[in-house]
């Protein structure tokens, strides 16, 4: 038994145990190419391949993602094993938080979450848009944004914790657009799903319906014209009701603290 690098000869054995992960399937291998290049694709070996986790490391933060066990392997704490590799060496490059993202109903991975003394630290609920022209919308591109409003925004599925640095390149990229009414203000960050062609990834702050709507019109015609296929939102609110607009799932995001 022994934790190592994933290499491209894994994958097969690696999707064959992940395709049925969901009940729609899985998305490793959409992402497995990337989590290869990029390095701490980690793999659990009992002579095969039973366990994966891929780990991000950014600046202060660890992200934890992809945690996949062999059915017939599970209740033997792989996942966790996985998960402590990650943070051994998160620690050695100074890291001093640690995240994951579990769904809500998802109490088995939930309850190893906890057992590594990870705990919930906010909830994100996630929606779909369909792109379609629409025109009917009146935003503006922000030069500025309170820090308060986007503490975290969601790159490529991944939850990063902003400054004023980071929001201020982002506006300077016209990636943070705004509706203001009446004292109320609707805010979005966007940017590309890397891991996704044609994939538009939103962290939404929602002030107000009417300035909402204005984002949601806003987002639906900007896919339409730059050929995106489709939008997704992730937003700690409940978004009010829009035509095209699904909830799809909420999810907990899960923190611990390294040091």
């Amino acid at each position: 038994m022994k934790i190592r690098e994933a290499n491209s000869f894994d994958k097969i054995p690696v999707l064959k145990f992940c395709k049925d992960t969901f009940s729609w399937g899985d998305y490793v291998d959409k992402v497995w190419s990337s989590w290869l290049e990029e390095g701490n694709l980690f793999l659990f070996e009992k002579q095969f391949p039973v366990g994966i986790c891929h780990a991000f490391y950014s600046e202060n933060q660890i992200w934890i993602e992809g945690i996949r066990i062999d059915p017939n392997f599970r209740r033997e704490k792989i996942g966790s094993k996985l998960v402590t590799h990650a943070e051994l060496i998160g620690k050695k490059t100074n890291a001093l938080f640690s995240y994951m993202l579990i769904d809500t109903e998802n109490t088995p991975s939930i309850s190893m979450a906890n057992s590594l003394n990870y705990e919930l630290f906010e909830i994100w609920n996630f929606y779909s848009l369909i792109p379609k022209i629409n025109s009917d919308h009146k935003i503006e591109f922000a030069k500025s944004v309170p820090s308060n409003l986007f503490p975290y925004y969601v790159n490529s599925w991944r939850w990063f914790s902003t400054n004023e640095k980071i929001l201020s390149d982002l506006c300077l990229k016209n990636k943070v657009i705004k509706s203001s009414l009446d004292g109320k203000i609707s805010v979005a960050i966007v940017g590309d799903y890397k891991h996704h062609e044609k994939t538009l990834i939103v962290t939404l702050f929602s002030g107000s319906f009417e300035t909402l709507s204005n984002i949601i019109s806003y987002l639906q015609n900007y896919a339409i014209e730059k050929n995106y296929e489709r939008i997704q939102i992730l937003t700690k609110e409940k978004l009010s009701s829009f035509d095209s607009l699904e909830y799809k799932i909420s999810f907990n995001l899960m923190k611990k603290t390294l040091i």
